[in-house]
């Protein structure tokens, strides 16, 4: 699990946040505040909402244009399938189930599509662990496209 959590920190540089907030006491806010601060792109994914932290929202990842590289999922529990359903569809790399969410059913069936899978942890507290090797790469020079192929 650490490994696949350091590849994900540190090659899946824009992160579609489902379920984002824009309440900034909210769990999502400061988690997706604090991706953006350590130089990730973040797309906000909630249908509620137009723009969140200064970013234009989407009311859906199919909505999402673009690659997008991880899916971080700030939704209740039972909303998980239909999220991993939609990640594997839009292409993603990986998708993330913060603390307190798993469905393994929805991992294995994104395990089986080639996605990278975390259930159950904080990506702003993994990073906080790993971060320092995650950070040298998105410092780079190159553009994001880039950094992509290699």
């Amino acid at each position: 699990m650490d490994e696949t959590i350091r590849r994900i920190l540190r090659e899946c540089l824009r992160i579609a946040v489902v379920g984002l907030s824009d309440k900034p006491w909210r769990p999502s806010h400061r988690v997706a505040r604090y991706l953006l601060e350590h130089g990730y792109d973040v797309i906000p994914v909630n249908p509620q909402a137009h723009e969140i932290l200064g970013r234009r929202c989407y009311p859906a990842l199919i909505a999402v244009p673009g690659p997008v590289d991880l899916v971080d999922i700030f939704r209740r529990a039972e909303h998980i399938p239909g999220i991993v359903d939609e990640a594997i569809r839009i292409g993603a790399r990986a998708v993330w189930m913060q603390s307190g969410l798993a469905d393994e059913a929805s991992a294995e069936r994104a395990r089986r599509a080639g996605l990278w899978v975390v259930m159950d942890r904080c990506i702003m507290i993994e990073h906080g662990r790993y971060g320092a090797e995650a950070e040298r790469r998105h410092r780079s020079d190159e553009p994001h496209e880039k950094r992509r192929e290699s």
